[in-house]
């Protein structure tokens, strides 16, 4: 979907211009964007902590970036191909957890901030009108 045009009413003389959809798109798409970015850092950062033996859960740890609700959302995980992910973060009987997801995010919460505050910085800007990407939001 492309930007929005201004709407532009002309009444008594007066001409009212109103970005309202403009500045809506605007700011879902610099948080998809924050959230894209937010996401593929937090992946790095835990393929770097995950205990290694095959390097399947590595490359199978994903984030995905779901625009059907109101407001986007992030969600990061494991692929299926990974499934066996869940025994590391959680634990088992035989498995120690070692909750590298978990750790990566909490850790990480300065970083997370100044991710997304360089995107939604730029609301109402032409900058952040710029730097808006509109490729698939699912990732790595």
């Amino acid at each position: 979907m492309s930007l929005p045009k201004a709407v532009k009413i002309k009444k008594n003389g007066v001409e009212y211009i109103s970005n309202v959809d403009r500045l809506e798109y605007t700011l879902t798409e610099l948080i998809r964007a924050a959230l894209r970015d937010t996401g593929k850092f937090i992946c790095n950062r835990t393929r770097q902590k995950i205990k290694r033996r095959t390097g399947r859960l590595a490359k199978n740890t994903q984030y995905w970036v779901r625009t059907r609700q109101p407001t986007p959302n992030l969600q990061v995980g494991f692929k299926p191909g990974g499934f066996y992910g869940l025994y590391q973060e959680i634990g088992t009987k035989e498995i120690a957890a070692t909750k590298a997801l978990t750790t990566s995010t909490e850790n990480n919460i300065s970083q997370i901030r100044e991710i997304q505050a360089q995107y939604l910085s730029a609301l109402g800007t032409e900058h952040g009108e710029q730097i808006i990407n509109e490729k698939e939001y699912e990732g790595e």
